[in-house]
């Protein structure tokens, strides 16, 4: 199979369909986005787009780009998602290391696009999916080039599909590889690790460049209705959840802490939910209990990264749901779940040996979800295969039952006064308190410590707690080592486009001028 062969499989079977609801309330049937996919795919070929081309793709939430997606990989290209938040140094950054030469664009990115032709000359062919732009035609016109039928592509489990930006949260992102053998392993793994639902609603939240998108094309095999939506306000979410009577969610932390905070989430009829997934950085257990409390038995929760896509492990509504009701499986709140089905993940020293269980270490997984290698850069991709097992760069441990817990990043770490800290212990002592929306705790320059212990703190809306109420609140639970010594609070943390937080920015604000950021 090839990850063409889902969406033509579900516009065979299910033609009438509505495929995608615009953010407007305009519909896509899947006859009508099949026959789009082949006029995209079509103009391409007949543009003389050879097999293989990096194919960029610049948008919010929408439809039109979906499709565009679609018609790249059928005749053979590779998707290069630009996120719509990052910045256009970034996405510049990304565009050159992948060698697009075409770009597809949303007319509300007129002047990046502007500032990307500058800087990339490769770019050969631009087009506007919205209309007419100043750097090329618009994706009607374009598809009114279609030069005939496309021909079927020979079957390949290897084909690149797609080159995904790596995260971003410590430097530069590197593009990770995805072949169709990491997409049917990934739509694989996620259908033996969830409930089966006939026809799913999906609800796009999270931008389509990155989870959003990966759940849509995983979902595809039981031809889903796609929700697309434009921004993560609360209650619009709910809204929708209610309206369209939404199956499956994919949201990171940041924004479930939102709805968990927002007054309206029990006021709205959210029984539609089947799966309601939570990825991309850790979460804190109170707010999950919190979660499993208004939303029911339907919270699932996964780990994977751009090198190995979203389902390495998995923690599902059973988990969750048992872990609320029986206090002594508590601790599976802090777990990101057990390997899936296709997948090995296992804890591994600093000189490569496999460690037993509760022992700390770097996580490590053998799985086909693994890429084949970020595009174009050996060094690095040898960097992260040493002793034959991608290295994930987080530390944690397995229990004696199989679950995976992260205790860090390698690089997040906090060495203070000689003991190491891990910053996602305290930053889950920080979210256990009534006032705090979300947190980060990093090391800064200390004289006396080396590194100390700092929580940077974002408050619910309306809330109010001092630094020295929530050093009291971590104290009483920590001890004066992890405990933080100091605590700002800032009116919003700087993210990721995928809603990290990225503590990066924030440890340049006080380690700027020195040697060494530890």
């Amino acid at each position: 199979m090839q990850l063409i062969d889902f969406f033509d499989a579900a516009a065979m079977r299910e033609p009438n369909r509505i495929a995608f609801v615009q953010p407007d309330g305009a519909t896509l049937t899947y006859a009508e986005s099949a026959a789009a996919v082949q006029a995209i795919a079509s103009a391409l070929q007949g543009a003389g787009v050879p097999q293989g081309s990096r194919i960029a793709v610049y948008s919010p939430n929408d439809a039109r780009a979906f499709l565009v997606m679609l018609a790249v990989l059928r005749v053979g290209g590779i998707w290069v998602p630009l996120n719509a938040r990052n910045s256009v140094a970034d996405n510049i950054a990304f565009l050159l290391s992948t060698e697009a030469t075409v770009l597809f664009y949303h007319g509300q990115f007129e002047a990046e696009v502007a500032q990307l032709r500058a800087a990339a000359p490769a770019l050969a062919l631009c087009v506007c999916l919205d209309g007419p732009g100043r750097a090329g035609p618009a994706l009607a016109a374009f598809q009114a080039r279609a030069a005939g039928p496309v021909a079927a592509l020979p079957e390949d489990r290897l084909r690149p599909c797609n080159i995904l930006a790596t995260g971003g949260t410590t430097g530069r992102s590197k593009g990770a590889v995805w072949t169709n053998l990491t997409w049917q392993t990934l739509v694989a793994s996620f259908w033996t690790s969830t409930p089966a639902v006939r026809h799913p609603v999906h609800l796009c939240v999270a931008p389509m460049t990155h989870g959003a998108g990966v759940l849509a094309l995983t979902l595809l095999t039981h031809a889903p209705t796609n929700i697309l939506m434009t921004s993560a306000d609360p209650a619009a979410i709910l809204d929708a959840i209610e309206r369209h009577r939404v199956t499956h969610l994919f949201l990171p932390p940041t924004v479930l802490y939102a709805l968990l905070a927002s007054p309206l989430l029990r006021q709205r009829d959210t029984s539609s939910l089947v799966v309601f997934l939570i990825s991309a950085a850790p979460v804190s257990s109170d707010k999950l209990r919190e979660a499993v409390a208004a939303l029911g038995p339907v919270m699932h929760q996964s780990w994977g990264q751009a090198e190995a896509p979203f389902f390495l492990t998995f923690l599902t509504a059973e988990d969750h749901a048992r872990a609320v009701a029986d206090e002594a499986a508590g601790e599976l709140l802090r777990s990101c779940g057990r390997p899936t089905m296709f997948s090995r993940v296992e804890i591994m020293s600093d000189d490569g040996k496999l460690l037993p269980p509760r022992e700390l270490g770097e996580i490590v997984a053998r799985s086909d979800l693994v890429m084949p290698g970020y595009y174009n850069d050996p060094v690095a991709t040898a960097a992260v295969s040493q002793h034959g097992w991608h290295h994930t760069g987080d530390v944690g441990f397995k229990d004696e039952a199989g679950y995976v817990f992260i205790v860090d990043r390698k690089r997040d770490m906090i060495i203070s006064g000689g003991f190491n800290v891990f910053s996602t212990e305290v930053e889950e002592r920080v979210l256990a308190h009534p006032a705090v929306q979300d947190c980060a705790v990093i090391g800064v320059p200390d004289e006396k410590w080396g590194e100390a212990v700092k929580a940077v703190v974002e408050l619910k809306p309306g809330a109010e707690a001092t630094s020295d109420e929530l050093i009291a609140h971590c104290r009483a639970a920590l001890g004066g080592i992890k405990t933080p010594k100091s605590v700002e609070i800032w009116e919003t943390l700087p993210r990721s486009p995928v809603g990290k937080v990225l503590k990066r920015a924030i440890r340049e604000r006080f380690w700027t001028g020195r040697d060494r950021a530890v």
